[in-house]
């Protein structure tokens, strides 16, 4: 199958996760969907871009992300806010069970509250 197939079942997973979290009362929005090569590599080296004194300075930051390979940049991860009665949370808890009906869809959806060596509640992926 191409990428653009899986990226075509990965948008339309998408579309059933934020109807199905409206149906539950937790509003979506999004955080960071695609991620060039380049922005990659600022949030796993631990870098920024900042305007300093009018001139673009790359300048240390938080590490952002554990891997060079991530799905944003193959169009198959994506990163939402969390509101709930009007209130952005990130809390496990509270939005399991959003994770758990995106894993339930397509067995290759993984959801980031699950990943073992981390979490990552914001981040849903179709993982091929």
């Amino acid at each position: 199958m191409k990428l653009s197939q899986y990226q075509a079942i990965f948008s339309y997973n998408i579309a059933d996760l934020i109807l199905y979290a409206n149906s539950i009362g937790v509003a979506l929005t999004f955080g960071e969907a695609y991620r060039p090569q380049s922005q990659q590599y600022l949030y796993y080296y631990g870098k920024d871009l900042k305007m300093l004194n009018g001139s673009l300075e790359l300048v240390n930051a938080r590490a952002r992300s554990k891997t060079l390979n991530s799905k944003h940049k193959e169009r198959l991860a994506v990163d939402f806010n969390f509101f709930i009665n009007g209130e952005l949370t990130y809390e496990h808890s509270l939005i399991d069970k959003l994770g758990k009906y995106w894993e339930d869809m397509d067995s290759r959806n993984r959801w980031g509250g699950n990943f073992s060596s981390f979490t990552d509640a914001p981040h849903f992926e179709m993982n091929v």
